[in-house]
């Protein structure tokens, strides 16, 4: 078993309770851990034998790019479709956090934090 991390994706999306989040938005990161069997990769060096992580970034772009009131919503639609899409995940998790998040102080960024096991 092997471990592919992404960490600090950049995106800028419409999610929140509020109005104006819709209107206005604001900036995102996500962070994205995946737990994969990496030894075939490993001696093949061939991209078809392992996770790809374009693909991993563009799943993350697209469920980020569909507005919803709460991050947890979007972490759970990113875990189901890297599970669809990418058989070879065993397991993944995924962090989505706000950053500047609008609640009235000086918070750097409010996180959710979501796992996902692949059913067997």
């Amino acid at each position: 078993m092997g471990t592919i991390k992404i960490k600090n994706i950049r995106i800028y999306a419409y999610h929140g309770c509020l109005v104006e989040e819709g209107k206005i938005g604001s900036d995102y990161r996500v962070d994205l851990e995946i737990k994969a069997d990496l030894s075939k990769s490993a001696i093949s060096d061939n991209l078809a034998d392992t996770v790809d992580y374009v693909h991993l970034n563009k799943i993350v772009k697209q469920e980020m790019a569909i507005r919803s009131q709460l991050l947890e919503e979007v972490a759970k639609r990113i875990l189901d479709k890297i599970l669809l899409e990418i058989p070879l995940v065993k397991k993944a998790n995924v962090a989505v956090s706000k950053l500047n998040p609008p609640i009235g102080g000086n918070v750097a960024m409010v996180t959710i934090e979501l796992s996902k096991k692949r059913e067997f």
